[in-house]
């Protein structure tokens, strides 16, 4: 397994204030067929590549639960999170060798992860792409037409980049509570 870890409670991660507004980073990634998706860096703890046959699929589960993976020892619950928010599923995608994944928490930079274990999901990409800043009151909200009902509930906006490139934002506490309680 290959992992990227992220310091989310380091200063360069946190959140300054400008004349503008507030600047947070968020992680730029991509959902198939043409999806360009970015989540608060705060609420990701890594980026893993995970070889398949390592998810182990969960009966009786929401279709959209891919299954379970062993992460630090931990039991992670995987979502295909394209599926989730209504996109062509994972397996229906063109195949690789490995899943692409970002462990998303609860919380913020100042939880320390001993304090959320249990508030952990691993969301499966179709591909990493980059760290943006972002002034988060540029964060606007979609016409309700433009919002289908399975992306609504965990929609927090949309930021249009100066070049004109729009990127969905993701409430990643609304991804968490998503999850079937046990």
């Amino acid at each position: 397994m290959t992992s990227n870890s992220f310091s989310p409670s380091s200063s360069f991660f946190s959140t300054t204030t400008e004349e503008k507004g507030e600047l947070q980073q968020f992680l730029r990634f991509y959902l198939f067929p043409d999806t360009t998706v970015m989540l608060p860096l705060a609420q990701l703890t890594e980026v893993l590549t995970i070889p398949l046959g390592q998810i182990i699929p969960v009966p009786h589960m929401p279709s959209w639960i891919m299954g379970v993976y062993n992460w630090r020892g931990e039991i992670l619950w995987m979502v295909d999170l394209g599926q989730l928010l209504g996109l062509i599923p994972w397996h229906q995608q063109t195949m690789t060798s490995s899943y692409r994944a970002i462990v998303l928490h609860s919380g913020t930079n100042d939880t320390p992860l001993s304090k959320i274990r249990g508030q952990v999901l691993g969301l499966v990409v179709s591909g990493v792409e980059d760290i943006e800043w972002c002034n988060t009151q540029e964060i606007q909200s979609p016409p309700a037409s433009a919002v289908t009902p399975s992306l609504a509930p965990f929609l927090r906006g949309y930021w249009l980049k100066p070049e004109g490139n729009m990127i969905v934002t993701l409430d990643g506490d609304a991804i968490l509570a998503a999850l079937p309680k046990p």
